[in-house]
């Protein structure tokens, strides 16, 4: 576990090995939710960076088409 320290400013620095593991850019928009008396910081996410990311699923099997009317 990491401990940061909030600035004067209000600023935190993410953890080196944070960043790394989450794979986290400069400029990276993240969305911050309070939870639970907790700070949840969370990468969005842009819907290009998910193209192709089913390819090669088997969808054969996902629904079966008897249940319709």
């Amino acid at each position: 576990m990491s401990m940061v320290k909030i600035s004067p400013k209000f600023q935190v620095v993410i953890p080196k090995s944070v960043r790394e593991s989450l794979e986290l850019l400069p400029g990276q928009e993240m969305d911050v939710i309070e939870y639970d008396g907790k700070i949840l910081f969370i990468p969005i996410i842009k819907v290009e960076s998910l193209q192709g990311i089913l390819k090669g699923m088997d969808t054969s099997a996902i629904r079966d088409k008897s249940d319709r009317i």
